[in-house]
């Protein structure tokens, strides 16, 4: 959420920042919360002017009755009973300012980074880097829906069957492989000072609010209604809430860290090749990096985060490239963020199985996640998260772009976890 003290003092700045975001209306929301903000205060003002007039009066009221005016602190008293009237009624005024300032807030965007390009969708994000040899496959290669057909690995009909469309079930090898991917980005986690976590994977109002889901993405979750719970779309919501409410230890920083959960998503797309097999899921399992910091590391945090997941792409033997993100495709609560490509083969095109944001201050506002200074003063901390990876997409680039006539070849890295070299 954005500090209200920062909006007003740099209005410009705000209304560059959402129009970069492509936020309709944006001028008109920043005159909303600044003319809630602006009534906020002035009630503020009244109530202070009132409490100190009450402060007054009983001094005087005391002196009268030692004086033995007892008539005279009567109708002070009167005057001091309708003031604590009026106080109750602008204590009433203001905490529906308060409400309605809030509730504004959690609708704008976090704005972005001054390296966000331009640009209104994923056609203008910039390439940053590429790496790996994109290998050409023999003319009869298959994609991964039709692989997983040939050796029996995953079965979305038995999916449909359980549960409805995009929920698969994993099978064999299919599901050894899921688990072996699994502990090793854990284990790769661990080696790189991620603490790790098993956190709950439903959470509560306060949770989506906290890391910003709700309002934005109430639509995209799954809602256990009977219980006011959400299904998580990513474990970044339960891993950075674990710190909301607290206020950290400077020494402690940065805070890593790390953990898998399966995830939930209510919209897993359009029809077409782009959403076939496992490239978009209701259900996938993912491993997710968080990181609590300073804000005067926080951009040096995130390029190591970022070089941190393309070492895992690497060890992986996959062709992938970085995005940066551009304004229009960017996330509502991201101040800037990279995205992680893998290069599928069979299906000739980037799929993406990443995404490390810098959220600055944005989580941190509504969690109240802060840290004390040097001088007891409290602090915004900057909060950071990124996939370590998403599996299903990895798994698709896996599958495809290792298949030979004798089967598919299991990256090295994953043998010692799978027990197996191949799938045939």
């Amino acid at each position: 959420m954005l500090q209200i003290h920062w909006i007003r003092e740099n209005k410009a700045l705000t209304l560059a920042g959402l129009e970069k975001k492509r936020l309709k209306n944006a001028a008109e929301a920043v005159e909303k919360v600044l003319e809630i903000d602006s009534k906020k205060r002035e009630t503020q003002v009244k109530l202070d002017q009132n409490r100190a007039k009450q402060g007054v009066l009983a001094k005087e009221i005391g002196e009268l009755m030692k004086a033995g005016k007892k008539t005279e602190a009567e109708i002070l008293k009167t005057q001091t009973a309708d003031l604590k009237t009026q106080a109750k009624e602008l204590e009433t005024l203001f905490a529906d300012l308060e409400t309605q300032l809030t509730q504004q807030l959690y609708l704008l965007p976090n704005l972005p980074h001054a390296s966000v390009p331009e640009g209104a969708g994923a056609d203008d994000n910039e390439v940053l880097y590429e790496h790996g040899e994109v290998k050409p496959l023999a003319a009869d290669a298959l994609p991964h829906w039709e692989l997983i057909k040939k050796y029996d690995i995953i079965d979305f009909e038995l999916g449909v069957k359980i549960s409805g469309a995009g929920f698969p079930v994993y099978k064999g090898k299919g599901a050894k492989l899921q688990r072996a991917m699994i502990n090793f980005f854990l284990d790769q986690a661990a080696e790189a000072g991620y603490g790790e976590v098993q956190p709950p994977i439903v959470v509560n109002e306060a949770s989506g609010y906290g890391t910003g889901q709700l309002p934005d993405k109430e639509g995209q979750m799954y809602f256990i209604n009977a219980d006011g719970l959400y299904l998580i779309p990513t474990a970044e919501v339960p891993i950075t809430n674990l710190y909301r409410d607290v206020i950290v230890n400077p020494k402690d920083l940065p805070i890593k860290t790390a953990g898998y959960t399966p995830c939930f998503r209510r919209e897993a797309g359009s029809w077409g090749a782009h959403v076939r097999g496992l490239n978009r899921l209701h259900q996938f399992d993912k491993v997710e990096i968080v990181q609590i910091q300073h804000p005067d590391k926080s951009y040096e945090t995130h390029e190591e985060m970022s070089q941190y997941i393309q070492s895992l792409l690497k060890k992986l033997e996959l062709p992938y490239r970085v995005l940066r993100l551009c304004g229009g495709d960017i996330s509502f609560g991201a101040a800037l963020c990279y995205d992680m490509e893998v290069y599928s083969a069979a299906q000739q095109r980037w799929l993406e199985v990443s995404s490390v944001s810098n959220f600055e201050t944005f989580q941190a506002n509504r969690l109240k996640l802060r840290m004390k200074d040097g001088e007891g003063k409290t602090q915004l901390l900057h909060t950071l998260n990124g996939s370590a990876l998403a599996l299903p997409r990895i798994l698709a680039a896996i599958l495809e772009n290792n298949q030979t006539p004798e089967g598919i070849w299991i990256p090295k890295v994953l043998r010692p976890y799978t027990g197996f070299d191949k799938i045939d």
